[in-house]
């Protein structure tokens, strides 16, 4: 039986621009730290891959979805096999006479109704799969999304770019070690995820 195929990882990468905004009555970005050296009104970049690695709700989501898929894909394939062990021995019985016509007419019928109702199951297990393998990749990406909107309140950068996959998609070829605050995104994602966590918890 063919495996159920989805698709992997987030399906494009994402680019957040954030404008300086200086009526905002937020508290004044700080300066730069000795893991991010890039000061406000830079340009910097985050690795999407990295972040979609390290990222603790990104790897908690796949793991259900993974164990949920590994579930369903077992299903598929016990009712894959009993339908092949119902199509051998009936074609055994046909070839040994054991059946008249019109009993083997009725058997045929009945195992052709099973294919398509097995093909229809695989299809609609395929596409729920599938709707919430995009909704988990959503959650993923509006949490990051609105972690960067903040991140950006304090530190006030004029354009934050994802960058990551081949070099003929990434918005960013060659950029410079100070302008990278990925793993200062990362770190801050993990934490804001820990503390929702724990509120959920209460």
């Amino acid at each position: 039986m063919k495996k159920i195929i989805l698709l992997s990882g987030v399906a494009a990468l994402m680019a957040f621009a954030a404008s300086c905004n200086q009526n905002q009555a937020a508290a004044p970005a700080q300066t730069a730290s000795q893991d991010s050296v890039a000061v406000a009104g830079s340009i910097v970049f985050f690795n999407m891959d990295k972040v979609m690695e390290g990222y603790d709700m990104a790897n908690d989501l796949n793991s259900v979805f993974e164990t949920k898929t590994n579930g369903i894909q077992a299903e598929i394939d016990r009712r894959g096999s009993k339908l092949e062990k119902d199509a051998a021995d009936f074609q055994n019985k046909v070839d040994k006479g054991l059946l008249t016509t019109s009993v083997a007419q009725a058997q045929y019928q009945k195992l052709q109704q099973q294919q398509q109702e097995y093909q229809q199951y695989v299809v609609r297990k395929q596409q729920e799969m599938a709707e919430e393998q995009q909704v988990m990749m959503n959650q993923i990406a509006n949490a990051i999304a609105e972690f960067v909107e903040q991140y950006n309140v304090e530190h006030e950068y004029a354009l934050i770019l994802a960058t990551g996959g081949s070099i003929l998609s990434t918005p960013v070829v060659v950029g410079s070690a100070s302008l990278d605050i990925t793993e200062d995104l990362l770190s801050g994602l993990n934490a804001e995820y820990i503390k929702t966590k724990e509120t959920s918890k209460k």
